[in-house]
């Protein structure tokens, strides 16, 4: 879901404050591991690397989870300066392993509307939950389902999309939802009454939204996307819209908050520390947390920032969401997706 728009007013907000005293006459090489869904204005990157005086170099990595994998088995010999994309999933991880050094810069001092705590720094946040297509459910007459158990009846057989958790973040995150919201044994006995009611399972989120789901020519009607997803339909929409043409469905095992941030690589090069601190600072400036709600589909973690339009009249954030402790997901995590490829898959 992460698309480019046209790089208007923020061309002509500041980062003055980054600007360092001197400039090289070689810009420092400044590597940034990230995932494969970062993405920001051309414009804005640029206007920090020359505020700065570095040059950038993105290394994009997979999904979050094969990023934090490079990240670890590169630990000897560090492929970055600076991480982006770690979340509240992976962190445990990454600590386990020790390739996270603490920030204690300004950004990591401020308040923040989320946390992620160990000297990582919150940058976004999001919501994976259940998207419907409001007009396949009107025209058909049907309710729509107000709980996972609803999705289980007859009435509502084969009509849901999901990603495999072993190779997709949302179908990850919806998996553990089912687990924090339901407990362990009713997820997995839902999971296997969703089996038996037609449940379809996709490699990644893509296939799942651009080739399944109703919206987009496909046959589900009901697809595991982001609570974001409604506003990037009004966004991209090709005619101008009142109201969006999907929805979310908040209940209960069935959104999951995930929170991303941006962190020091341990045994990163040492001339590149300051700029790396100075890359943490950036992203938790005004005009990248402006940026990335209409680029990335994220919420801003920067306390009292302003939301994009867009996004305020079209992506409410859920009231609740259902979050395994991270620690029991990052030790239970393997034996959950192979329980639950038995069960659904086998």
């Amino acid at each position: 879901m992460q698309r480019r728009f046209l790089f208007s007013a923020l061309t002509s907000l500041s980062l003055a404050a980054l600007a360092p005293a001197t400039w090289a006459a070689e810009p420092l090489p400044l590597r940034v591991l990230v995932h494969s869904s970062f993405d920001l204005p051309k414009e804005l990157l640029t206007q920090f690397e020359k505020a700065a005086g570095v040059r950038l170099q993105l290394v994009k990595s997979g999904d979050a989870g094969e990023m934090t994998n490079k990240l670890i088995l590169t630990k000897a010999r560090p492929i970055a300066d600076v991480v982006f994309g770690i979340d509240n999933s992976l962190l445990p991880r990454a600590l386990a392993a020790g390739v996270i050094e603490p920030y204690t810069g300004p950004a990591a001092q401020r308040a923040a509307a989320v946390t992620l705590g160990q000297g990582v720094v919150p940058v976004d946040y999001g919501y994976v939950s259940l998207n419907v297509d409001k007009a396949w459910f009107a025209q058909k007459g049907l309710a729509l389902p107000t709980s996972l158990d609803d999705l289980a009846q007859p009435a509502y057989a084969k009509l849901l999309v999901v990603q495999h958790p072993g190779t997709s973040s949302p179908g990850q995150a919806f998996l553990h939802a089912t687990i924090a919201g339901l407990g362990e044994e009713a997820a997995f006995a839902w999971w296997a009454r969703m089996r038996s009611n037609g449940v379809k399972v996709v490699k990644g989120w893509t296939e799942a939204y651009y080739t399944e789901f109703t919206r987009n020519g496909g046959s589900r009607p009901i697809v595991v996307s982001y609570a974001s997803s409604p506003a990037a339909e009004v966004f991209y929409a090709k005619d101008k819209l009142t109201e969006s043409p999907t929805a979310n469905l908040a209940f209960k095992g069935a959104v999951f908050r995930q929170v991303e941030g941006v962190a020091l690589v341990r045994g990163g090069q040492p001339a590149a520390r300051e700029a790396a601190g100075r890359f943490i600072e950036f992203l938790r400036s005004a005009p990248v947390q402006q940026a990335l709600q209409t680029t990335m589909w994220m919420y801003p973690a920067e306390a009292g920032a302003a939301r994009a339009e867009v996004m305020r009249l079209h992506a409410p954030e859920p009231a609740t969401f259902d979050n395994p402790p991270p620690a029991l997901a990052d030790e239970k995590g393997r034996a959950w997706l192979q329980r639950w490829t038995q069960v659904v898959l086998k």
